[in-house]
């Protein structure tokens, strides 16, 4: 079922994006009178799942799901269409349009990418506010249990103060300031300490398979009982909570190795919290310490019960443009500082280059409208931000072009562009390859 839900959101947004990024060229084109041969969702290599031809265009889904693209007449693509380059322009054709008319017909794309993340930012604040949880409301700090933060300094119940002397307020603080720390300020009970973090400490997450960072520290709430485990007969269920293992307190599920101890393949007693009552109960421990169970690790209960505290705004129609326009501007401004530390050998961030199951892995095993909406809007992002790179495949390569035959008065010649979108072709080719076989790596390795 999780696989249902996370594949169904994936798809979902992957083809909102895509319809609607070639929607963007599509459209200045028909306004401008040029012939629109083909209009498909994903990639028709051989043959197609749909297709249907209404007018001059072909409209199809492709069964490829890498993309998706739009075929203008007259103009150099994915495609190679020689043989229509190598007849007389004609005026319906992309290569006959004035450059500001091309100019607009290549933008359209990440324009429309653009308009729709501010958008659903704005319509996701309008209709559900924001919650954020205060990082003072963390009594007993954060769980550090990625080995990449301890090998750093951190330790479980630090609180984190600053980032770079940015003071952190809320803990999606964290997520947004992390891609250029420095230093880290964490509070250690009555300590302050200043952790310096390396060079490449980017590469260092990535290669250690947890993405994690500070997590919340919450108790031991079953979310689901295995199939193997040997409590599934037990006096155990969902939604139950484990607040001590043979007298010893579990006030959060990252002390359960140092509470459960040595005991292994034997039974203990467990004190539980099932629907505001308390109960006691025999839990079997397996041979590698463990009982079987998958906790939560965020549940509406925690709120409730005091382990964090959740501060929720809401806004007016009007006063979501204003909440949008700030979320958005930061999205893009994150964004650009993750490309930057991508690009920088030194960081080693490359190594967190993910392709279409990274982004797979990004959406939520339950179906969360305002989750949905959120990280469609930073594909979006995304999506707009790696097509103004200025490869000659991508939207960036035709529109860098334009400008050099708008400034210079000379446009490049046919068969340049030809050459310039095969090599650019190969770079995309080298980048999903190294992006996807990232993803292959890891499965493998982690």
């Amino acid at each position: 079922m999780e696989f249902v839900i996370k594949i169904s959101q994936f798809l979902l947004s992957l083809s909102l994006l895509i319809v609607l990024h070639e929607l963007g060229h599509f459209i200045p084109a028909k306004l401008f009178k040029t012939k629109v041969e083909k209009f498909y969702l994903f990639f028709d290599v051989k043959f197609s799942l749909f297709k249907k031809k209404i007018g001059e265009t072909v409209y199809g889904i492709g069964w490829l799901p890498l993309g998706g693209y739009v075929k203008i007449a007259g103009m150099i693509d994915e495609s190679m269409d020689k043989e229509q380059m190598a007849q007389p322009p004609q005026p319906w054709e992309f290569r006959s349009k004035p450059a500001w008319q091309r100019l607009i017909i290549m933008l359209g794309g990440v324009t429309v990418n653009f308009i729709l993340a501010y958008v659903i930012y704005v319509a996701v604040s309008f209709a559900y506010g924001d919650s954020v949880v205060n990082v003072n409301s963390l009594k007993d700090g954060y769980w550090v249990a990625n080995e990449t933060l301890e090998e750093a300094g951190f330790k479980t119940g630090d609180k984190v103060v600053s980032i770079n002397d940015i003071p952190i307020i809320n803990d999606s603080d964290i997520g947004l300031n992390i891609i250029k720390a420095e230093k880290i300020t964490v509070k250690r009970g009555e300590d302050t300490k200043t952790i310096d973090l390396p060079e490449d400490f980017l590469g260092q997450l990535s290669s250690s398979g947890n993405r994690d960072l500070f997590e919340y520290r919450v108790p031991f709430m079953v979310a689901e009982i295995a199939d193997t485990s040997a409590n599934k007969a037990n006096n155990i269920k969902v939604g139950d909570i484990i607040t001590s293992v043979n007298g010893k307190e579990l006030k959060y599920f990252d002390q359960l190795d140092e509470v459960v101890g040595e005991t292994k393949n034997t039974l203990v007693t467990a004190e539980i919290i099932r629907e505001d009552k308390r109960l006691t109960t025999e839990l079997k421990v397996d041979k590698d310490g463990k009982f079987g169970l998958r906790p939560y690790k965020i549940h509406p209960k925690f709120e409730e019960l005091g382990y964090y505290e959740v501060t929720r705004k809401s806004y007016t129609f009007g006063e979501s443009f204003g909440a949008g326009w700030r979320k958005f501007t930061k999205t893009i401004s994150n964004y650009g500082d993750q490309l930057a530390a991508i690009f920088n050998p030194k960081t080693g961030a490359y190594k967190g280059l993910g392709g279409f199951k990274a982004i797979y892995d990004q959406f939520s095993s339950v179906w969360s409208w305002p989750y949905f909406w959120g990280l469609t809007a930073f594909l979006s992002i995304m999506l707009a931000i790696l097509n103004l790179l200025p490869i000659p495949a991508l939207d960036g390569g035709h529109v860098m072009f334009l400008l050099y035959e708008m400034v210079s008065g000379r446009k490049p010649s046919e068969k340049f562009l030809e050459q310039a979108q095969i090599v650019g072709f190969f770079i995309l080719i080298a980048l999903v390859l190294f992006a996807n076989g990232n993803d292959i790596f890891k499965a493998i390795t982690n």
